[in-house]
């Protein structure tokens, strides 16, 4: 063959392998960046909402009745009850020392939509007229708290936080060992101390109550409605549970090879399938006790699961499953 030509051939097959690895990174940007302002719209969204949220729980209800919550949102309306200063300046200059925490000790982008979200709670607080909804101490701990809960947790979807003592307790996790709930735990006790000394018993317990009512909304926001459990069995009838998943609780699975030693009839040292399935809270006993129908002597460890992503947990069940992974 001409020279020539096969150097003309070699460049057009090399153009063309060229054009197919441009056109596939192409593609993989375009699906990057598709995916990428997907969870940003998504994150400005659960942002505006948390402030309109915790905005009206503060404005609404705890503001106008002198209520105050934990953290440092009840550092805030503490001080601003007692030196009468506007509570949306308070609650930026409480939170600056918590923010500048936060870009050392977790990263610049969660403290920069931190102070964001801050600055956007102070600005609601001082600009909108919310009406004052109720006069009711009971109603005001409850709904305040829930309102205010729902503010913090949409603001943590966001990948932010309303409330800087948080940041703090991560801080001080790290750092001493500490878990960071009781972290928490340990700063709301020193504040409800001082708001029980300053404005009363009665005030600071239901202080206490609200702070109570969004902790649990805050949960139930960030962990969702279902509550998930992964389960982890090890049976010797690993096959028949296996089956049982996919028939019965029309669930995936994942297997596990494992060699086993000491058990309920002595020392072993057999091969044997470990099972990996996530079920909902409500789905626990009856895989139990179909579990039991199997192997009474199945050893089961469960464990909750904060959040899970893909897989056959959130779909509805079918009849069928061809996949046996989770």
């Amino acid at each position: 063959m001409n020279p020539f030509l096969s150097r003309l051939i070699a460049q057009n097959i090399l153009r063309k392998k060229q054009g197919e690895h441009s056109s596939g990174e192409d593609a993989r940007e375009v699906n990057e960046f598709f995916i990428s302002f997907k969870r940003n719209t998504k994150d400005i969204l659960s942002l505006i909402l948390g402030v309109i949220s915790a905005g009206f729980g503060l404005r609404g209800f705890l503001l106008p009745n002198n209520f105050i919550d934990g953290g440092a949102t009840g550092i805030s309306l503490l001080l601003s009850e007692i030196l009468h200063i506007d509570l949306s300046y308070l609650l930026v200059i409480i939170n600056i020392p918590f923010i500048i925490l936060a870009g050392n000790v977790i990263n610049k982008t969660f403290a920069l939509k931190t102070i964001i979200a801050i600055i956007s709670l102070a600005v609601v607080v001082h600009f909108i007229p919310f009406p004052q909804i109720t006069n009711d101490k009971l109603l005001i701990s409850i709904f305040g708290g829930f309102f205010l809960g729902a503010g913090i947790g949409l603001a943590i979807r966001g990948g932010a936080v309303l409330d800087g003592t948080e940041i703090l307790a991560i801080y001080v996790g790290r750092k001493f060992t500490i878990a960071i709930g009781d972290v928490i735990m340990m700063l709301n006790v020193i504040i409800f101390a001082f708001a029980a000394y300053l404005l009363g018993i009665e005030t600071a317990m239901y202080a206490l109550l609200t702070y109570l009512s969004a902790t649990k909304t805050v949960d139930f926001l960030i962990e969702g409605i279902e509550e998930y459990f992964a389960i982890t069995i090890i049976s010797e009838h690993s096959y028949d549970i296996q089956r049982m998943i996919k028939e019965k609780m029309k669930r995936g699975y994942t297997v596990y090879l494992q060699k086993k030693g000491t058990g309920k009839t002595g020392e072993k040292n057999w091969e044997a399938e470990i099972v990996y399935t996530v079920i909902t809270r409500l789905e626990i006993g009856k895989l139990y006790s179909e579990i039991e129908k199997i192997d009474s002597d199945a050893f089961i460890v469960s464990q909750s699961v904060k959040d899970i992503r893909g897989g056959m947990v959130k779909k509805r069940p079918i009849d069928v499953i061809h996949d046996e992974s989770q």
